[in-house]
């Protein structure tokens, strides 16, 4: 007689209803910011309860999404094949958030070797700002204060995140978890630090000056940049918290721990991409003299 026992080491998922869920809270997500910057169906501007409303569909198909691959994990669905799969789709996820950050890299690159091309626009106050490197009328901050603090931050955030890791698979719950918690601490310091960084430059008016009014491309790069990368940090302390929970919780195993394994990588390559945010947005290029 047949058996009808699985014979592959494929995991085919059961109907899931978190692809609808997620993408109808994106799309009010995306609604709810249109809404709260520009006004729509009616709505007045600055009014963001449609934006809380995404929000809170986001968040709940990631709790649910997520607790049904931790519930696929512990019932032994993740065989050899399908934990390669899911490191692949690891790696290809990081892959993608390094081109996006190549995109901001570019566009500053381009401003701060080439500005003397803009030297040739038929405006006259535009042909002045760019004349020198930083535009005329921005003040670019010193990158020995608070960049350089929280460079060391995100360097010891990484080194802790390390030993946990290490301990973890070594069967050392205790110390993994104290390294997890040190973790999560500097990531919501290095987040509190830039905050405070962007209430001084905001308050200080360093790159939106009536002087910099025909230069505010390097003050959008700059927001851009370090605001996503400030976001990933947020997303990445959420990632290590959740993991910090798992391990408090008796969740991870010496051998089984992709989960804390996937935030692990996600957080040294967000402390990568600001050592190249330090090094060249906040040092190098601070101050190139006209070509």
């Amino acid at each position: 007689m047949a058996s009808d026992a699985v014979k592959h080491d494929y995991h085919l998922v059961k109907p899931s209803p978190w692809p609808l869920v997620g993408s109808i809270s994106a799309t009010v997500l995306a609604i709810g910011l249109i809404v709260g910057l520009k006004g729509l169906f009616g709505l007045p501007k600055g009014n963001w309860m449609v934006l809380v409303l995404g929000f809170l569909g986001v968040f709940y198909t990631m709790f649910g999404w997520w607790s049904d691959v931790i519930k696929e994990a512990k019932v032994g669905d993740h065989t050899p094949v399908v934990s390669i799969g899911l490191r692949y789709g690891m790696i290809l996820f990081i892959a993608s958030e390094v081109m996006f950050f190549v995109a901001w890299f570019w566009i500053f690159f381009e401003m701060a070797l080439f500005h003397g091309a803009r030297t040739h626009s038929a405006i006259d106050e535009v042909r002045a700002a760019w004349a020198v490197w930083p535009p005329k009328g921005v003040e670019t901050l010193d990158p020995w204060h608070f960049p350089l603090i929280n460079t060391v931050i995100l360097l010891t955030s990484g080194t802790s995140v390390t030993w946990a890791h290490h301990a973890l698979q070594h069967g050392d719950r205790k110390s993994a978890q104290w390294g997890l918690l040190i973790t999560v601490l500097l990531g919501a310091l290095f987040t509190s630090v830039q905050a405070y960084e962007y209430r001084e430059i905001l308050s200080e008016k360093l790159f939106f000056s009536p002087e910099s009014a025909n230069a505010g491309l390097y003050g959008s790069s700059f927001f851009l940049a370090t605001g996503f990368h400030g976001f990933h940090v947020l997303i990445g302390t959420i990632f290590l918290l959740s993991c910090l929970i798992r391990l408090w919780t008796g969740g991870f195993t010496p051998k089984k721990h992709f989960g804390f394994e996937a935030a692990a990588w996600y957080w040294h390559f967000v402390d990568v991409v600001w050592l190249f945010l330090f090094a060249f947005i906040y040092v190098a290029f601070r101050g190139t003299p006209a070509g």
